[in-house]
């Protein structure tokens, strides 16, 4: 099946995570993206640990099968090469803060001016407009502004750090390519393209639709882990094994519980966890707290009732089910050397041959190829 981007071109003037994430699927499906950078230095993400012989692995994973042109935004001949490239591009990916492009000459209602089609695509923490715009943030503080936060960040003496940059990714990735997609169909109706407000703070409300609906809603106020899915319950919590491996125990359906208590031979009268959770979690820790994670993992297996050992990522790359359906199978050449790609929700008749190696270009390779200066 032909890639259903394969004739999309996009500009991509993003950084980091959001941005670079987003692309990085189009690329996937197809699309020829031009990643433009800082001359001499590139953007900051080339610089990151962990590295390969001085090529950084997590840029490497967010921005191979890119094109990249480095050039100096605020010089005078910038628009001399970027012209060209707007006149033709279908999505422009920018992840500066308000009114930057503005300053840069390459806000959206100038190069709408030369692209009407183009979708023009901005992620920002908290928007184009509203009192935030221009506020300073990162993930953490997307999530905690976002409520979030609050709902699970543990106790007063040891705060819990998310485990997933929740806000970057599904706040920004994950809504920036839903709306290209969208815009991109919507463009084909009416030929006209469109300016996509990209705000990672609002993106992150869905992750907690329940909370939405109990402290919003319904107006209940929502305990620091006291909700059905952040351990308010001993049903659906993590708990240690001898061996001090996780387990999570995800047995909400009541089946699934008494099948979980029948593996731990949990007293009949300490399994009722919605009369009281907190005693009937201690003897769930106690018990599991006897034997290690390879004695509990078989048995919890054979019982099939949503619990399981916790894995680190590197075991989870070994998964015999991952690897049966080839999650790992796409390549990464960094510094010369093969790894695996990161796995991505593009479905695989829609991407190119998972034999084919990828990688990120160096800085600046492409730039004669777009008409810019040899960097």
């Amino acid at each position: 099946m032909a890639q259903p981007l394969k004739d999309i071109l996009v500009l991509d003037f993003s950084t980091l995570l959001p941005g670079p994430m987003a692309t990085l699927m189009l690329a996937e499906a197809g699309a020829e993206v031009v990643k433009f950078e800082r001359p001499v230095t590139g953007e900051d993400a080339r610089h990151t640990d962990p590295k390969i012989e001085g090529e950084s692995i997590g840029f490497a994973v967010l921005n191979q099968g890119k094109r990249s042109v480095a050039i100096d935004l605020k010089a005078q001949d910038t628009m001399d090469v970027l012209r060209p490239l707007l006149e033709k591009a279908d999505v422009l990916v920018e992840q500066f803060r308000p009114g930057v492009m503005e300053r840069l000459g390459l806000g959206y209602e100038a190069v709408r001016a030369i692209n009407p089609a183009l979708i023009y695509c901005s992620i920002t923490g908290y928007g184009q407009t509203g009192p935030k715009a221009l506020a300073a943030g990162h993930d953490l503080n997307y999530v905690g502004d976002a409520g979030i936060l609050s709902l699970s960040s543990g106790t007063e003496d040891s705060p819990t750090m998310p485990f997933g940059l929740v806000a970057d990714i599904g706040g920004g990735t994950y809504p920036a390519v839903v709306n290209i997609l969208l815009a991109l169909i919507a463009r084909q109706q009416s030929g006209q393209g469109t300016h996509l407000d990209i705000a990672m703070a609002e993106g992150a409300f869905t992750f907690a639709y329940w909370a939405h609906a109990q402290g919003v809603v319904a107006g209940q106020d929502i305990q620091n882990g006291g909700s059905r899915v952040t351990g308010g319950l001993a049903r659906y919590r993590l708990y240690t094994a001898a061996d001090g491996r996780k387990i999570a125990v995800g047995a909400i359906e009541e089946k699934f519980w008494q099948a979980f208590c029948d593996v731990i031979d949990q007293p009949q009268d300490l399994r009722d966890d919605l009369s009281d959770p907190e005693t009937c979690a201690a003897e769930v820790a106690r018990r599991l707290g006897r034997e290690p994670s390879t004695h509990w993992g078989p048995l919890l297996v054979a019982a099939d009732c949503c619990c399981s050992v916790v894995k680190t990522p590197a075991e989870a790359a070994r998964d015999p089910h991952f690897n049966a359906r080839g999650v790992f199978d796409r390549k990464l050449s960094i510094a010369g050397q093969e790894a695996p790609s990161l796995p991505l929700p593009i479905a695989a008749e829609f991407r190119s041959s998972a034999g084919e190696t990828g990688r990120a270009s160096p800085l600046g390779k492409d730039n004669i190829r777009y008409g810019a200066k040899s960097p």
